[in-house]
């Protein structure tokens, strides 16, 4: 099941507004589609992914703790 929350263009000024903690985040493409699912801390992955890797769109739930985002993101990439 993919997150509920909306699409995000995948750039710096979102990147900005993302919690500096830990979370479970899906790509999409241009139509919206997920493409990956993974998690960490959500900040700092997310910048690497703009810088290294091409995904259009960006949403994302923060999580508890590490141990919480792992296994949102497993209950997702199930659901796919």
């Amino acid at each position: 099941m993919p997150l509920k929350k909306r699409w995000e263009p995948l750039e710096r000024g979102t990147i900005g507004k993302v919690p500096d903690r830990y979370g479970v985040y899906e790509l999409g493409d241009e139509d919206g589609t997920v493409v990956a699912v993974d998690y960490g801390p959500l900040r700092d992955e997310l910048k690497e992914i703009l810088a290294y890797r091409d995904a259009p769109k960006v949403r994302w739930e923060a999580c508890q703790n590490r141990e919480h985002a792992e296994r949102l993101a497993e209950e997702h990439r199930e659901r796919l």
